[in-house]
């Protein structure tokens, strides 16, 4: 562990704004939701916030040029924490959507700049332990988290207020510890149409779970307050899920390095499938049910990127890696805009059941993309593959992180 020491302010400002950052969604919808806003403005901050994740994954990279990494933190973490006082001073719908872009933009960014700065700073031969190191982080971070909201409730200024100090709090490591300069990250290319030719299969999954993950992540607190879940219990449901999606990714991950990843692809959608069934008949107030339900659910759907991810790189050849990096993030991205607002108006209009009713057509639509994808390309050779890497949702910049020090193997037929 002696190499990682050096990291270790990195990996603690990690804790720090993914426990900020994971707590801040379930806070918005819960709060949202005492506030009296409807669930479609609800989800259109989710909308709005992927909205500047986007714009981020672009300009992000540029600024770190401009200024550097450590002057680029500073002034988006001053944002997000002033931004996130501003939420509770501010109880309006239509400037928190304003506030909820800003949001998305500064945090996209502060991921590249994080997440850039650790994949200069760690050597090759350590970054598969980084970023196992880097998962456990946002587990636990994420999961510990949600627990602040029944011990400061969601009507109140203290968890706003703590919110924001975790964002402030967040640049001390950075400031103090290191007085390296990193290189900027690497640019990120966009050319979805060279993306969607290297996998189509992958391209089409990254926006599949980007429709189910945001609705999850943000939408979720609602389906579960209207279930008859406290504050606590909805906690522990948003938390039931997390862990789910990091407790058969390597499994999953696994299986797909062995056989062809578009079966892992197809057994990880429908098993997501029947766990959003199974959640659509669990009676209100069943709160055991419920969190087996989401936490067979989070198992897999949220595995779907990662596999997805793989997929593609089996079929990219050398020079693509970037460029996958930032296509298959921006297919995302577009599924996790939509995902929020259609959600939230579907729950609004047919029930909290119908949250999992969506997931599970979305899910059941990919199935028959996966099934045509498997019919119409060739079964990829095992010696061709790349290695499963579970990856975060974070930035593109967390796929430089994951890139191992390995022979790459060129293979031209595309799925």
């Amino acid at each position: 562990m002696t190499p990682l020491r050096p990291l270790a302010p990195l990996l603690l400002t990690a804790g720090i704004l993914l426990a900020g950052n994971g707590v801040q969604g379930t806070m918005i919808a819960l709060r949202g939701s005492i506030a009296g806003f409807d669930p479609w403005l609800i989800g259109l901050m989710g909308t709005s916030y992927f909205g500047g994740f986007i714009v981020a994954c672009v300009y992000a990279p540029r600024l770190v040029e401009a200024v550097g990494h450590i002057r680029t933190f500073a002034a988006l973490a001053a944002i997000a924490s002033a931004g996130t006082l501003a939420l509770v001073l501010v109880v309006d719908a239509w400037a928190w959507i304003v506030l909820r872009f800003a949001m998305g933009f500064c945090f996209s960014g502060l991921f590249t700049v994080m997440e850039s700065w650790l994949n200069a700073s760690a050597g090759k031969t350590d970054r598969a332990r980084v970023l196992s190191i880097y998962r456990l982080i946002d587990l636990g971070a994420v999961t510990g988290a949600q627990y602040l909201i029944p011990a400061f409730g969601a009507g109140g200024f203290e968890l706003f207020a703590i919110v924001a100090m975790f964002f402030a709090l967040s640049l001390v490591p950075v400031a103090v510890a290191d007085r390296t300069l990193p290189a900027p990250p690497e640019a990120f290319r966009f050319d979805l149409r060279a993306v969607w030719r290297i996998s189509p299969l992958a391209s089409i999954g990254c926006v599949t779970i980007g429709l189910t993950n945001s609705s999850f992540r943000l939408i979720g607190p609602l389906y579960a307050q209207d279930m008859g879940l406290d504050v606590a219990q909805i906690a522990t449901f948003m938390g039931a899920g997390i862990v789910g999606g990091a407790a058969l990714q390597m499994p999953l991950g696994i299986f797909s390095d062995k056989l062809d990843r578009r079966w892992a692809l197809l057994a990880a959608t429908t098993g997501a499938i029947l766990a959003g069934i199974y959640l659509t008949t669990v009676p209100v107030g069943a709160a055991w049910q419920l969190y087996l339900g989401i936490f067979l659910f989070g198992a897999f759907a949220l595995p779907l990127y990662s596999l997805s991810a793989a997929h593609a790189n089996d079929l990219a050849a050398p020079g693509q890696y970037v460029l996958l990096a930032a296509g298959l993030t921006f297919f995302f991205a577009v599924g996790a805009m939509a995902g929020p607002l259609v959600s939230s108006w579907v729950m609004e209009r047919y029930g909290a059941s119908a949250l999992f009713v969506f997931t599970s057509v979305v899910h059941a639509s990919f199935v028959v993309v996966a099934l045509w994808r498997i019919a119409a390309g060739q079964r990829i050779p095992r010696a061709a593959r790349t290695r499963f890497v579970a990856l975060l949702r974070t930035s593109p910049a967390i796929f430089r992180l994951a890139e191992r020090n390995e022979k790459r193997h060129t293979w031209t037929p595309r799925s």
